[in-house]
């Protein structure tokens, strides 16, 4: 089983307008409202595979119970830890003439220490019964900055951390198995502008693999000793919103088989460019999706 961790879980409301203009009144053509947070879009493209999946994290007031209902509704298996304050509301802005996204998104509620108490017990139990683990996404206020590092401790499976900042930083000193920072997580996690000594540090540190997300260039994966790297063979046009979060969902599922580093990037890019069609994160479009599976060469070794 692959159990996903949402610490700052949100009601994701999707807009679509024909273009954004700052400053300017828009009319909206369409709009979408579901569960989100990085981790619940992970679940639910790994529910959408088939694969065995638990969503678990924080979440609490009328907005909490919404998002709650909404995963019951569309089948997620999930057990959240009630706390007292909001669930955040994300916005997302998408321009159907150039499928642009413009993001709005709140800090989360405040989480008290008992509350980040009872989590990691619940946390402790659901890791025990599962193979992969993924965290992902920022932390509300309250959680401690070391809390990705505290809860890949507890976990006797696979770890995957997607995150950013200190939160990430603290997380890799407990070797994780795979981090998936993008290009810009990784210059402000490391320090370092350039892909290699970014990449570098992070295995220095501890990281087992980093997987770097490139946005249309693909993805770069390495270890101590080995590195390869995959791209889409043509740019997608739509909304790269859930991309990273899909391509996190294929690492998991090739972890939970025991895939190669090949075929486990083969997977990921076609998931991540598969979402850029679909109009909401945390979906893929199925027909993008079998073409580039079944198309896409093998990774080529890198760096």
């Amino acid at each position: 089983m692959i159990l996903t961790v949402t610490l700052n879980a949100a009601l994701d409301v999707t807009y679509t307008v024909e273009r954004v203009v700052t400053g300017e009144s828009h009319r909206v053509r369409g709009v979408t409202q579901r569960a989100g947070g990085k981790g619940i879009n992970v679940a639910r493209v790994l529910r959408t595979l088939g694969s065995p999946v638990l969503a678990t994290g924080l979440a609490g007031g009328d907005t909490g119970r919404s998002l709650l209902d909404e995963l019951t509704s569309s089948g997620i298996p999930h057990e959240f830890v009630p706390i007292d304050g909001e669930s955040r509301r994300t916005v997302a802005v998408v321009s159907a003439n150039d499928g642009e996204a413009t993001l709005f998104n709140e800090p989360g509620p405040e989480v008290s220490a008992a509350e980040w108490t009872a989590f990691v017990e619940r946390f402790r139990s659901l890791a025990s019964r599962a193979s992969v683990v993924v965290l992902s996404g920022s932390m509300p206020p309250g959680v401690p900055e070391d809390g990705y590092a505290h809860l890949v401790s507890l976990v006797d499976g696979k770890t995957i951390v997607d995150a950013s900042g200190p939160a990430l930083r603290h997380a890799v000193a407990m070797r994780p198995n795979v981090i998936k920072p993008n290009a810009r997580e990784l210059a402000e996690t490391t320090g370092h502008s350039e892909l290699a000594p970014g990449i570098s540090s992070l295995l220095r540190d501890g990281a087992q693999a980093v997987v770097a997300s490139l946005g249309p260039e693909g993805l770069l994966a390495a270890t101590e000793g080995a590195s390869w790297r995959l791209a889409p063979p043509a740019r997608l046009a739509g909304n790269p919103t859930g991309a990273g979060d899909a391509c996190v969902a294929g690492l998991a599922a090739g972890l939970l088989a025991g895939a190669d580093w090949p075929a486990l990037l083969r997977e990921a890019v076609a998931l991540s460019a598969a979402a850029v069609v679909h109009p909401v994160a945390g979906g893929v479009d199925a027909d993008t999706y079998a073409q580039l599976r079944a198309t896409l060469p093998g990774a080529r070794k890198a760096l």
